[in-house]
């Protein structure tokens, strides 16, 4: 196991290092996401019956930062290490690419988690949030960030330079996290915008964490959760195909 620890605590290293950038800039960023909104919105908009705006939207905020940052972990110290050329140290290394990937994922969940849970103490010096159930919150978040950050790999693997990792974050990751319910609840939208949303995995995730908070969710739960575990295997399956095979990064 010592190669594997090695592996994850300089992953673990390599974020924490530069906290400022990669922890509170992105809680600064949520924050400032959380004044705009609920300024332009609180007294116009009503989500669940008796539940502030406001209150409705920190729960999404937290965990649209989680999933962001999650993948961006992943996905820029594996596109950094090939750009640099210090991927051959890992590939030379005696891992094997599953203990790889679990490095890399719970990096990227301790990342993610450490920026919603600095989100979520900050939101509470100034609001009132109530917790339904802290064991949905936990799985919502575990099982999100640990998807986004084999997600992350995925991108880090396929991209050769910055400007497709980029182009990559947003257009795919940026739209679905937006487009999934972190701003509004589906039961708003029109019956077209509702089915399109339900295709959309990140819905399940967001719906499933603000269900912890709330008891209240535009579908059930354990949907959310079926859904969630069943595109985190298709994921790190794809993932872990690419790693054995070296797919653009063995060549």
């Amino acid at each position: 196991m010592t190669g594997f620890l090695t592996l994850l605590y300089k992953e673990l290293l390599r974020f924490w290092k530069v906290g400022f950038q990669t922890v509170f800039a992105p809680m600064l960023s949520t924050l400032l996401y959380l004044l705009i909104f609920s300024h332009a919105l609180a007294e116009h908009v009503q989500a669940y019956p008796g539940v502030p705006y406001t209150v409705f939207l920190i729960p999404g905020l937290v965990i649209m930062a989680m999933l962001q940052n999650a993948f961006a972990n992943s996905s820029s110290s594996l596109i950094q290490s090939k750009v640099s050329g210090n991927l051959v140290f890992i590939l030379l290394s005696p891992l094997s690419y599953q203990e790889i990937f679990i490095a890399y994922v719970l990096a990227s969940v301790a990342r993610g988690l450490a920026v919603g849970l600095g989100v979520y103490v900050v939101t509470l010096v100034f609001f009132e949030l109530p917790l339904y159930s802290f064991l949905w919150v936990f799985i919502f978040a575990l099982m999100g960030t640990a998807l986004l950050g084999a997600l992350g790999i995925i991108a880090g693997i396929w991209a050769e330079k910055f400007d497709q990792l980029a182009a990559f974050q947003n257009f795919v990751i940026l739209p679905l996290t937006f487009l999934s319910g972190v701003f509004y609840t589906i039961h708003s939208l029109p019956p077209f915008w509702q089915g399109l949303s339900h295709l959309n995995p990140f819905f399940y995730m967001i719906d499933g964490f603000r269900y912890g908070f709330f008891r209240i969710s535009d579908v059930s739960p354990y949907l959310s959760l079926g859904i969630l575990v069943a595109c985190f295997l298709g994921v790190s399956w794809a993932t872990l195909h690419m790693l054995k095979n070296g797919y653009k990064i063995r060549h």
